[in-house]
């Protein structure tokens, strides 16, 4: 059998950087932080009370009216303007595709946390009014919500569902679209992740496990991957799209093509609850599948988008993994943890790292890991790689691979190209 091409032909995103695509790529290649105060909640009594919000976030510019934003949890929200963008980006007319091919797999590493903190907290408040729930909680909470709103949306009845692989979600859910549609199951899938956790349960719950900065004095310079100084990730929010759509379907409708991808790794650290393996078992194994799924070698590989974190364990053991894949030639290629800039969004990582990479391929530009002053230096990390420290750099990026890895040992690895027929 045949594998069929599959290309990248619309994207959409809105993040702590921009709401929309281009904003959040020249926030990135200036080296702009999107970390601040958190407002979605008082946080003063809080060990960590700064995250990378979503700014300016007006629901009523992606829906008709403030009652049918009130239906979807903020994930959701987030999910369907990014979407909405996606859509329009990619030129797709849904009533001339036949929409029985077209899908949607979209991600959320958590789902709806605010509305489960709402609802949950309005009964804890006053239990002797009895249970008072919204018929819509649960619809609203769950992760896979995202997935079936859109496809109501534009009327797709191909392959629907969310994936959940914590911070591999929506890799995880890029890399089912992709073997979709590649194994001629799907023309069109909408694909990606979305999150918004920036809560009192989401930022409590992950400051108990100590895995967030606490640099409260200076949040902009609190992501600061590969740095000996790291404390922990800065917790983010938003929604990156990708529309994947079979090559030849593409070209038929004279789409503009921005990427193709051409493979997906997956593997597991079975290792620890929430911690990577300390010598990258997992990252190593995924990003030789990806490699190997893409018939690729490493020396192809021209920019690596990392998981990168800012976290003491994370950052180390994938640096090792980097090493041991790619040898020498790991030394030639471009490395860049945008995280330091968006911070984590968690389910939305993957995505939004795949569109970024995407964006280097097409710009020539590589967006830096910023945050690392001269002397903040780990011994442990060799500093001879290039992680594309605090300025752009520029380089033409063939080949670019992206690694998302999640609590649970969850790894997944997607590489993209530039298109060529």
């Amino acid at each position: 059998m045949e594998l069929k091409r599959v290309v990248v032909t619309g994207l959409g995103s809105i993040t702590p950087l921009g709401n929309n695509v281009a904003d959040t790529w020249e926030a990135a290649v200036n080296g702009v932080s999107g970390a601040g105060p958190i407002t979605h909640f008082d946080a003063s009594e809080f060990k960590t009370q700064f995250a990378c919000e979503v700014k300016n976030f007006d629901p009523l510019n992606y829906f008709d009216n403030a009652k049918e934003a009130r239906k979807l949890d903020l994930y959701a929200q987030y999910a369907i303007a990014a979407v909405k963008e996606g859509m329009q980006d990619s030129g797709i007319d849904v009533e001339t595709i036949d929409r029985n091919r077209a899908g949607v797999i979209f991600a959320a590493g958590i789902g709806g946390l605010g509305t489960f903190e709402q609802e949950v907290s309005n009964y804890a408040v006053a239990p002797q009014r009895g249970p008072r729930y919204s018929p819509f909680f649960i619809p609203k909470m769950i992760a896979d919500i995202a997935a079936g709103q859109i496809s109501m949306i534009y009327g797709f009845h191909g392959p629907n569902f969310g994936t959940v692989s914590a911070c591999a979600s929506s890799n995880n859910a890029l890399i089912d679209a992709f073997n979709y549609i590649r194994l001629g199951k799907a023309d069109v899938i909408i694909s990606g992740g979305a999150e918004a956790a920036i809560y009192a349960c989401g930022v409590g719950g992950f400051n108990s496990m100590h895995a967030l900065s606490t640099r409260n004095d200076s949040p902009k310079t609190a992501s600061r991957p590969f740095s000996g100084s790291r404390d922990g990730f800065v917790m983010g929010e938003g929604s990156t799209c990708l529309i994947l759509e079979e090559l030849d379907h593409a070209l038929a409708r004279g789409a503009h093509i921005y990427a193709e991808i051409v493979g997906g790794g997956l593997s597991a650290d079975a290792y620890h609850l929430t911690a990577t393996h300390p010598e990258g078992l997992g990252a190593k194994l995924v990003m030789r599948n990806a490699l190997d799924d893409a018939g690729l070698k490493p020396e192809d590989i021209d920019y690596i988008n990392v998981h990168g974190t800012s976290t003491p364990v994370g950052d180390l053991s994938e640096v090792k993994a980097i090493k041991e894949v790619f040898g020498e030639h790991a030394y030639k290629l471009n490395i860049s943890s945008t995280k330091s800039m968006t911070g984590h969004l968690l389910g939305a990582a993957g995505a939004l790292e795949a569109m970024f990479c995407i964006k280097a391929m097409e710009t020539g530009i590589i967006p830096p890991t910023i945050n690392h002053e001269e002397g903040d230096d780990d011994p442990e990390i060799d500093y001879k790689l290039n992680f594309t420290f605090n300025k752009a750099q520029k380089r033409d990026v063939r080949v670019a691979l992206s690694n998302t890895f999640g609590f649970g040992g969850h790894n997944a690895s997607i590489i993209l190209k530039k298109f060529e027929k």
